[in-house]
């Protein structure tokens, strides 16, 4: 008698899990070798002001700044990260409706749009990065791309609006 034994296995692999975070001190990879999906949309020429010049000092002047409405792309991150410290010290929630920017105040908060589809989220600002690629002005969570709906393409266009600026460290 032969007995035959037949074992299939199966790999999870997480989407996000070979994706890099934003290096802060890390040069940006070339596209033709980067596996982020930011490397993959086309080249677009950098957006022009995208931190708004800062108006003349007082105590209204913080705010003044960031009274207009900034456009530009929006990519995100999550799973890798999940569970680690951010910049402000907080742990990670790769579901919860948070942001890294690299000027706003953490603890600020922000009106994400997506014009493509009209979805918004709100989220708060609790981590740092260099947005390296052209024309990015914010990385959101996991959780709050899921709501905007840009999870699969990995960017999106957006519209930021500043809601409330959180308090500067």
């Amino acid at each position: 008698m032969v007995a035959l034994v037949v074992l299939f296995t199966t790999r999870t692999v997480h989407a996000d899990a070979s994706l890099p975070r934003p290096a802060i001190t890390a040069s940006p990879t070339p596209a033709a070798t980067s596996v982020t999906p930011v490397s993959l949309a086309p080249s677009k020429p950098p957006v022009a002001n995208v931190e708004p010049p800062v108006p003349k000092s007082g105590p209204t002047a913080e705010a003044q700044k960031w009274k207009d409405k900034i456009h530009g792309v929006a990519s995100w991150y999550g799973g890798v990260f999940n569970g680690r410290k951010t910049a402000s010290g907080e742990t990670f929630d790769m579901y919860a409706m948070t942001a890294c920017h690299p000027s706003l105040p953490f603890g600020s908060i922000v009106r994400v749009v997506n014009p493509r589809n009209h979805r918004s989220v709100v989220v708060r600002i609790t981590d740092r990065g260099d947005l390296v690629e052209e024309g990015r002005v914010i990385d959101l969570s996991y959780g709050a791309a899921e709501k905007l709906g840009m999870t699969r393409a990995g960017i999106a266009k957006v519209e930021l609006e500043v809601l409330a600026l959180g308090k500067r460290q």
